[in-house]
C-alpha cells in the first residue's frame, strides 16, 4: 500500500452546524462513516445484501448528485467524499429523509480512500466541480492529477466510467491534457460536451457557474481493459 501522509486543502468546517443539524450528524455518522485508517476495506461488507456495485463520488459538496444516484440505483453502493461537515449534514438529512441504505460517507484525504480500496473494485467514480485552485503555485492541490489518474485506473474495473466536471476553462485543458496522456482511460465519444448526460443530475455547482455567465464541460472516459483491447468509443 502506498505510504501516502493526509492532506486536506480548503474548508472543512463552514458555519456553526445548528443544533438539530448537529443532533442528526451524530446520530448517523456512526452508521454511515467509514472511519479513517489504514487498513483494506472490504466493499461488499460495508452496504447491505444485495449490493452488486460500488461507485464513488470525490468531493460530493452538498450531496445532491449522489443521493440522486442512490435513489435511482439502489443496487450500486455509494461511497461519497467529502471533509466539508456542512454539506455531510446536508446530504445526512436527505439519507434520513428519503430512507437511503446505500450510501457511505468518507471525511478525509480521498487519496487514503483509494488506497484501502481493492483493485478493479470500482464500477463508476465521479469528480464533479472539484476546486480548480487557478493560481500556478497551488496547482499542485488539484485532485485530478497524474497521481490521482492511476491510482483510479488500479481501482477502477475493465471498462468502468470516470466522469469529471469542471466550468474553468484553465482546469478543463489542464484535466485533458492528463486524460490524453493516460493509457489507462480512453473518452466516451467526444472528450468533452457542454450537454449533461440525461442520467447526470445537475448541482448547485453547475447552477453557479451558469448563473456567473461560466459553461460547464462534462467529461465521459472509460477505463481502458488490462489486456489491451480498447472500449469503443459510443456514436455521437
Amino acid at each position: 500500500m502506498t505510504d501516502r501522509r493526509r492532506i486536506l486543502y480548503g474548508r472543512q468546517r463552514g458555519r456553526r452546524l445548528r443544533q438539530g443539524q448537529r443532533d442528526l450528524v451524530n446520530r448517523l455518522l456512526p452508521e454511515l462513516e467509514i472511519v479513517p485508517d489504514a487498513a483494506p476495506l472490504a466493499p461488499a461488507g460495508l452496504f447491505p445484501a444485495g449490493v452488486r456495485d460500488l461507485w464513488l463520488e470525490i468531493g460530493f459538496g452538498g450531496g445532491e448528485h449522489l443521493a440522486w444516484q442512490a435513489q435511482r440505483h439502489p443496487d450500486i453502493g455509494m461511497i461519497g467524499c467529502e471533509p466539508f461537515l456542512p454539506g455531510t449534514a446536508k446530504l445526512a438529512a436527505t439519507i434520513e429523509r428519503c430512507g437511503l441504505r446505500n450510501i457511505r460517507l468518507y471525511r478525509d484525504d480521498a487519496r487514503l480512500l483509494l488506497d484501502r480500496l481493492p483493485d478493479n473494485s470500482l464500477g463508476r467514480v465521479f469528480i464533479l466541480f472539484p476546486d480548480p485552485w487557478p493560481k500556478a503555485r497551488h496547482h499542485k492541490r488539484r485532485i485530478v492529477n497524474a497521481s490521482a489518474l492511476s491510482r483510479l485506473a488500479e481501482t477502477m474495473r475493465d471498462g468502468s466510467e470516470l466522469r469529471i466536471a469542471t466550468d474553468d476553462a484553465d482546469y478543463l485543458e489542464w484535466i485533458l491534457e492528463l486524460l490524453r496522456g493516460h493509457d489507462a482511460f480512453a473518452p466516451l465519444g467526444p472528450e468533452y460536451a457542454h450537454a449533461r448526460p440525461e442520467d447526470w443530475p445537475p448541482t448547485r455547482f453547475e447552477e453557479k457557474a451558469k448563473a456567473a455567465g461560466r459553461a460547464s464541460a462534462f467529461m465521459r472516459y472509460a477505463r481502458q481493459p488490462r489486456n489491451g483491447r480498447a472500449v469503443p468509443c459510443e456514436r455521437v
